[in-house]
């Protein structure tokens, strides 16, 4: 089979927003979700730069033990997930009615596992840790809790490609759904933003220490880029059939039209140019398209100096002269690690479906391999119907989507 992959529903929880309106607005009016964490510093990080996000309280919403068995970024998802069902159409008779699946990015539970750890360490008594530490601190929280929050019946297990995980998971959907395997999954992909998630990170020195001026620190593409920005949070996309969302009434607002992958095969931690020039070629051929078919690029670009070096290098080996617009929404939010493949899309398809392409925030200069891109200062104000968006992480792990507004 060879089924017609769709997107019918997008949710957003992030550091520039809390839902869908929230963050179109902010990638439209240039507004940065990036501050300090006062308690970086006291803990001994370099930097106490991050996204800044409250955590949301579902008192009311969900009961006691749902609540006590979501992790910090298993809220967020929730509350993700949540929104894009609803744009969705799908409601809870349907899910107990028809099997749908669910595949979510998600690579730490740092602070759950830390703070059990830390609860057995001083009273030495594992009962102590109580029943829901367990649900919190596995790798599959989100796909566990999420799977029985919504009565969720198909696939379901989590994918951990590190910053990779998000557009992963949109991508084995589509494969899987490509293939009649599935109808529905709900994919995703979430990240924690607590001050024992990234501390490793900040151990390679890999974050910013731009603190004078927090909305200036994250600067993908700029030649004086000194690091990226930790953030997270979660986005959910609602994949289906072309067949089940007909079915249902849903309103179709866009397709899923190829996924590329590859690995470096090289560092652990520094991009090569080779391994994301194969994932982005690979996207397009899976889309039957050419280089010219993409108007706007969602780049990986984390603001770190090696990293967005190699990244502009393999997009300018592909799409040549074709100069299609590229920024990082990354300039807006920093890093959201394992949710970032997810939430690109979102933030993507809210520029598509709003007619403009955001500014790359902090874009002053452009270095020897950024110059060769179409990066705008500004925000463009530009109907398009077909994007690529690009996921990379560590262990040379590389993903690309090719996404396109629905056509009959």
């Amino acid at each position: 089979m060879d089924r017609r992959v769709v997107i019918t529903g997008l949710g957003i929880y992030s550091c520039i927003g809390e839902n869908k309106e929230q963050v179109c607005d902010s990638l439209r009016n240039g507004r940065s979700g990036i501050g300090l964490d006062p308690a970086r510093k006291e803990m001994g990080y370099r930097s106490a730069l991050t996204g800044i996000l409250r955590k949301p309280d579902l008192k009311g919403v969900l009961d006691r033990k749902q609540r006590n068995y979501l992790s910090e970024q298993g809220l967020y998802a929730y509350v993700a997930t949540r929104e894009a069902l609803e744009q969705a159409g799908i409601d809870e008779a349907w899910l107990k009615e028809n099997e749908a699946g669910i595949l979510y990015g998600n690579d730490s539970c740092a602070e759950a596992v830390i703070r059990g750890t830390d609860i057995i360490r001083e009273k030495k008594n594992t009962i102590l840790v109580g029943s829901s530490n367990i649900f919190q601190s596995m790798n599959s929280t989100i796909t566990m809790n999420l799977a029985t929050i919504f009565n969720l019946r198909g696939i379901n297990f989590t994918v951990s490609g590190a910053c990779a995980s998000g557009s992963h998971a949109i991508g084995m959907a589509y494969l899987l759904i490509r293939q009649g395997l599935q109808d529905c999954i709900i994919c995703g992909g979430a990240e924690e933003v607590n001050i024992y998630s990234v501390g490793n990170f900040d151990a390679l020195s890999a974050f910013s220490v731009r603190e004078d001026n927090p909305a200036a620190a994250s600067r993908p593409f700029d030649r004086n880029r000194d690091g990226l920005v930790p953030s997270g949070g979660a986005a959910t996309v609602i994949v289906e059939s072309y067949e089940s969302a007909v079915r249902r009434g849903a309103t179709i607002l866009g397709e899923v039209l190829g996924y590329g992958f590859s690995s470096n095969g090289e560092h652990i931690s520094t991009p090569n140019v080779d391994g994301p020039k194969r994932s982005l070629q690979m996207a397009l051929d899976c889309a039957g398209l050419r280089a010219e078919d993409i108007q706007y690029i969602n780049a990986h670009a984390t603001s770190t100096p090696v990293g967005d070096l190699n990244e502009a290098k393999a997009i300018h080996e592909v799409f040549g002269d074709c100069r299609p617009l590229v920024n990082s929404t990354k300039s807006y939010t920093g890093h959201e690690m394992w949710m970032a493949g997810a939430s690109e899309i979102v933030y993507s398809m809210l520029q598509m479906q709003n007619g403009f392409v955001a500014a790359n925030l902090n874009f002053e200069e452009p270095d020897e391999a950024s110059c060769y891109l179409n990066i705008p200062k500004e925000r463009v104000e530009m109907e398009f119907d077909t994007f690529l968006s690009n996921s990379f992480g560590f262990g040379g792990t590389n993903s690309s989507l090719v996404i396109r507004k629905f056509k009959e």
